[in-house]
């Protein structure tokens, strides 16, 4: 056993029992940090015209700070990046994380000397808790590979800026550091295909114990890996491989693909880090959902999902939640977000302790005709008849089709089918018996003859990469979006719908 490893375990044990005392008090902790957060950005700019020196309980906040997304924010970040300290927290930030998908282009999210141990901390105490439940350490001895954006920063008005993967990329524990794959080389190069493939040649002869990425971008690592030594699986290549850790997309329509990759089906850790804040990450492998990070600088709210358009929608904390609910989330934290909608909607499956699951975007779903179907539910769908039927799916989106050339409107899914002869109109009959099943309104508007069943548009081997890689969006931290309400994706996938019959079959 190296010293790392067994250091490991009582560092383990210890972060164990201080995750599980806030956790089963989720409650306190919460208004802690609240009270924290109002205390410390009394003399902000914001807090001075928000009149935080007046807040003493949360239905103050509430009549105080209204909820604003990203574009409300922005003559506050046009300020910060003027030069004006003590903007919407002391001081001013360390970094700016760059993310892109809103109305306004790129977007700059603070992080402050305060917020990166969230970002840090739980990105290592997910790590920890996977330790101690099994008392296992032996990963840390092999080399780790963190499949992320660019680590090459640069600087607005002497804020270091760059992508939240590259910015943690600086903060990797030295005593990991002659652990960690790619190299600062290797991960700087900006085109994704060039990157992956210096990626496997840097690791494909090493002792690779834990990889960590989104997961199309993990499969697509893997497939290159077996293209480039000729083995039939992950595991030949890498026999310590025992930990793949994932986040910002659903899992489970790729955990078939990628663990017959693999081999065989390893232990794996959930994660849901944003650019805004850690939420939550899996604490243990015997539970389902997130543990939602209640003790790391975040205050949470929570809407139910159906108000987060109206005029004066609730504003929950975590004691007054309901499980199956749900909720769009609202984050206040050391970083200077205040009332900040991040856009993802989560389900409460436990609240002591209080464990997520990540059902969706805000802004990603179909109601073309009022039946609102959200991630979740296609995503379910797709699983439950792909397990049924032994059929694998690489990736799909779907998209409304409210003016068909004839017939009723209809949702169109575009998938991209992993194998031959998939047998494609009875995958369509079953996973609409499935819509209807996770979704009334929709099954009611067949009934009532306002809708079609669904239809389905096979898409070529790789139209997603391409469709990615063509919008310049291949790798990184970027993924598919699982649904849209309008067909701006469907349109841009046209290029490469697969010609009937050439690994379908009509029956």
């Amino acid at each position: 056993m190296s010293l790392k490893s067994f250091f490991a375990k009582p560092l383990a044990g210890y972060i164990y029992r201080n995750i599980r005392k806030w956790s089963y008090d989720a409650e306190r902790a919460q208004e802690f940090i609240f009270h924290k957060l109002i205390h410390q950005a009394r003399q902000t700019q914001f807090g001075k015209e928000h009149r935080f020196s007046e807040i003493n309980s949360h239905e103050d906040f509430i009549k105080r700070v209204p909820i604003r997304d990203y574009e409300n924010y922005i003559p506050y970040i046009d300020i910060i990046k003027a030069g004006e300290k003590d903007v919407l927290w002391k001081g001013v930030p360390v970094y700016f994380a760059k993310s892109s998908g809103t109305t306004s282009g790129v977007k700059y999210i603070p992080i402050t000397k305060e917020s990166v141990p969230n970002h840090i901390n739980t990105a290592r105490n997910a790590l920890l808790m996977h330790i101690h439940e099994n008392n296992d350490s032996k990963f840390v001895n092999g080399k780790m590979i963190f499949l992320s954006g660019s680590p090459e920063l640069d600087s607005v008005e002497g804020i270091l800026t760059g992508r939240l993967s590259g910015i943690v990329n600086h903060h990797v524990p030295k005593y990991l550091r002659g652990n960690q794959l790619p190299t600062y080389e290797t991960n700087i190069i900006e085109d994704w295909e060039t990157k992956l493939d210096a990626i496997v040649e840097e690791t494909y002869n090493q002792d690779m114990t834990l990889i960590s990425g989104i997961p199309p971008w993990v499969q697509m690592y893997f497939e290159r890996l077996l293209q480039k030594t000729g083995k039939k699986t992950v595991k030949e290549i890498f026999p310590n491989f025992s930990l793949l850790v994932y986040g910002g997309v659903n899992f489970e329509p790729y955990r078939k693909q990628i663990f017959e990759t693999i081999g065989e089906e390893i232990a794996s850790i959930e994660t849901y880090p944003a650019s805004e804040g850690f939420i939550a990450f899996q604490d243990s492998q015997n539970e389902n959902g997130l543990l939602l990070n209640v003790d790391s600088g975040i205050f949470f709210e929570f809407i139910p999902a159906n108000e987060v358009f109206s005029q004066n929608p609730k504003r929950l904390t975590i004691r007054d939640v309901e499980l199956n609910v749900n909720y769009a989330i609202i984050i206040n934290s050391n970083a200077g977000l205040w009332g900040y909608l991040i856009g993802d909607t989560v389900k409460f499956i436990s609240k002591k302790p209080p464990r997520i699951v990540v059902t969706g975007r805000i802004k990603h779903f179909i109601s073309a005709f009022g039946e609102h179907v959200i991630a979740e539910e296609v995503e379910g769908a797709m699983q439950k008849v792909c397990d049924e039927m032994n059929i694998r799916v690489t990736e799909f989106t779907v998209a409304p089709q409210v003016n068909p050339h004839s017939g009723l409107p209809y949702h169109e899914w575009f998938i991209e089918f992993a194998g031959e002869n998939i047998p494609v109109e009875k995958f369509r009959m079953r996973l609409d018996e499935m819509m209807q099943q996770k979704n009334i309104y929709y099954a009611d508007l067949l009934k009532g003859n306002i809708l079609d069943t669904l239809h389905i548009t096979a898409l070529q081997k790789d139209a997603f990469r391409n469709y990615m890689k063509s919008v310049g969006k291949l790798g990184g931290q970027n993924k598919v979006p699982r649904l849209m309400n309008d067909r701006t994706i469907a349109e841009q996938l046209g290029s490469w719908i697969l010609e009937p019959g050439s690994n379908t079959k009509n029956h």
